[in-house]
């Protein structure tokens, strides 16, 4: 019969069976534990949210950091809370030490990320909806969040460790300059994102005229914008070339200004030419959300005696503009055909002197 006494208290690896035996009950169930806690506190969230319950800062930020808690962070600490009753060499301490280190700077990063996601998501919730500019440089401002907070997870990981970390840090800025000088370009194109990112000269859906190129901006990356071309291909400018031209931004025009030149013919009566200021006042106010500027005889053309009109769009709309436009022209057709007013075309008359009678 077994001794069971002397089987407990048996060694094996550096420990009794009775302290691994404690030890894996330890990790058992604590890995049994964690998960259902988390899954319970992830159920309720997703029911709160979906219920679009307001929820104070303290228990949301609570709850997200839950949900965003890792399944290898859960087994660390099990194996943390399993290994605290159990004794190993100097070199296997380090290992599960140095694991269990690693494994938490990864989940404070997780944790980091998510915090600054939900900073961004409850401030578009303040402003009412989703704020098109924040939008746009929603991947950039993550991409510099994320740059920043696993920089400094890995610097503070291998401190932990023991890693004397100056002089790591020196090495680093002596090849970071010496890696600058090899991407200037990427580094041009990073910055330029940033300052995008922050001064907002355009947003997604912005109407844009850089260069040659007349589009909407579909996306704002961390090296490129890409726009959408009148013509229907997709251009992709870098964010150095773009910060470096001038952008026409239409996506916020206010107004649509209008200005176009009516030639009227040189046999046109004074009455006539007078009328057709007041004419055309009548015709442009008739129309939908236009505001009339101007209508003046302007110059004496070689060929015609030009007007010139000015009129303002209240709304940016392409569309809405090119059929107003459209309608004005049509009755200003209508309305000099009823008044006799004839357009001029280009003309140069050539006068041929008469040849005098032979003897």
């Amino acid at each position: 019969m077994p001794n069971w006494a002397e089987l407990w208290q048996a060694k094996f690896l550096w420990n009794s069976v009775g302290d691994w035996a404690y030890a894996l009950v330890i990790f058992l169930v604590t890995l049994t534990l964690l998960p259902l806690i988390k899954g319970y506190i992830s159920a309720k969230r997703r029911k709160w949210l979906h219920a679009q319950r307001e929820l104070p800062v303290a228990i949301e930020v609570a709850t997200l950091l839950i949900t965003r808690t890792s399944w290898l962070f859960l087994w660390s600490i099990a194996v943390y809370l399993a290994s605290i009753q159990l004794q190993f060499p100097h070199a296997v301490e380090r290992v599960i030490s140095g694991a269990i280190i690693l494994m938490f700077w990864f989940q404070t990063g997780l944790w980091a990320m998510a915090a600054a996601r939900l900073a961004i998501d409850r401030r578009a919730h303040r402003a009412g909806g989703p704020d098109p500019a924040l939008a746009g440089s929603l991947d950039i401002i993550m991409f510099i969040v994320a740059l920043v907070v696993w920089a400094m997870a890995f610097l503070l990981a291998l401190d932990n460790l023991g890693i004397e970390i100056k002089p790591l840090l020196a090495g680093l800025g002596i090849g970071g300059i010496a890696v600058a000088l090899a991407v200037q370009t990427v580094l041009g194109d990073l910055l330029a994102s940033m300052s995008i990112a922050l001064d907002k000269p355009f947003t997604i859906g912005d109407s844009l005229q850089v260069y040659d190129i007349n589009g909407t901006v579909e996306h704002i990356g961390v090296k490129s914008t890409r726009v959408r071309s009148l013509s229907g291909e997709q251009v992709i400018i870098s964010n150095a070339d773009i910060l470096k031209s001038r952008v026409r931004n239409n996506g916020r025009m206010r107004e649509r200004r209008t200005a176009f030149s009516l030639n009227i013919t040189y046999g046109t009566s004074l009455e006539q030419l007078r009328a057709i200021p007041a004419a055309v006042r009548e015709i442009v106010e008739r129309q939908p959300q236009t505001r009339f500027d101007r209508c003046h005889l302007m110059s004496f053309a070689d060929w015609a005696l030009r007007y010139e009109v000015v009129f303002f769009m209240t709304v940016p709309d392409y569309a809405a503009y090119a059929d107003t436009q459209q309608a004005i022209n049509l009755a200003i057709v209508e309305c000099f055909t009823a008044t006799g007013v004839e357009f001029a075309f280009p003309t140069r008359p050539f006068y041929v002197p008469e040849r005098a009678p032979s003897a």
